[in-house]
């Protein structure tokens, strides 16, 4: 049977949603008239370095993607093919192995609270899994020049039957607040946003918390907090971020029964989220993503 509400729930929760098909068991290749959809995203974002990988599965096609961004030489070097091509993204582990790329991390995704969120739509339904301030360690080397690692960054895992045409704006970013405390985000409009249960949260330390409806600036200069009739609020203790943007990641895709079209920049942080948090560093993407799927 159809999924009737949304869900929210810490990974393991007692009243997670049964009866439908979520992870870790199989989904069905079709659902409701939809074909499945999952990825797997992992960014780690700071100072110095900040890298994304990632790997997409749409009914029986592969794409795989990887950035690294390094911030002193003003250096974006990335990569989508279509299909795995060197990209791997276990539980715990990224390993990028594309030419003079090789990524190889760690990834402590026990370390924070994990924020599951099934959302209904129509005859089918969507499911993520959403960690941020998650300890990232290893190294990544570009052109013979070697980097390592010891940050933080997000890891997004998604699957399932969204709308054949989605589209969302998204923002995921690290750093620490002026208590000295870790903190992690994830925002969004568009997939996954039911006021009372959707996948947007702060984490403080490793724990999640809930966060009202935002809205982003056209631009993707800003994400703030919604208020009445839908208007953005910057009031003590709701979300007030601006993005300064650094590089981009662009793509538009045109294939037989998928289109796509997104941009991700990598950037730098500042404002106020819940929780009393105000980000003394902060660092972090924002993206703008359309598809027909």
């Amino acid at each position: 049977m159809p999924l009737d509400a949304p869900y929210r729930g810490l990974l393991g929760a007692a009243d997670r949603p049964t009866g439908v098909p979520l992870p870790p068991d199989p989904l069905p290749l079709l659902l409701g008239g939809r074909v499945r959809k999952r990825w797997r995203y992992v960014g780690l974002y700071g100072p110095e370095l900040s890298v994304c990988v990632g790997l997409v599965r749409i009914g029986p096609l592969t794409q795989s993607f990887w950035a690294v961004w390094e911030r002193d030489a003003r250096r974006l070097t990335e990569r989508t093919r279509p299909r795995a091509a060197g990209v791997s993204l276990e539980p715990g582990r990224v390993r990028v192995g594309d030419g003079a790329v090789r990524i190889d991390l760690t990834v402590d995704e026990d370390a924070v609270d994990a924020v599951e969120t099934v959302t209904p739509y129509g005859p089918g339904h969507a499911w993520t899994l959403k960690r941020a301030g998650v300890p990232v360690r290893g190294t990544v080397a570009v052109d013979g020049r070697e980097h390592a690692v010891d940050g933080v960054g997000v890891v997004d895992d998604s699957a399932g039957y969204p709308p054949r045409h989605t589209s969302w704006r998204w923002s995921a970013g690290v750093g620490t607040d002026d208590a000295g405390r870790s903190v992690g985000w994830n925002l969004v409009d568009g997939i996954h946003d039911d006021p009372a249960a959707s996948e947007r949260s702060v984490w403080v330390d490793g724990r999640a918390v809930h966060t009202g409806p935002v809205t982003f600036a056209q631009d993707l200069s800003a994400v703030r907090s919604v208020g009445g009739a839908g208007r953005s609020v910057a009031a003590p203790g709701q979300v007030d971020l601006t993005f300064t943007a650094e590089a981009t990641r662009e793509r538009r895709d045109r294939l037989i029964v998928v289109r796509s079209s997104y941009e991700q920049p990598f950037g730098t942080f500042t404002g106020t989220l819940p929780g009393g948090v105000v980000l003394a560093e902060g660092f972090g993407v924002m993206e703008r993503h359309v598809a027909v799927w």
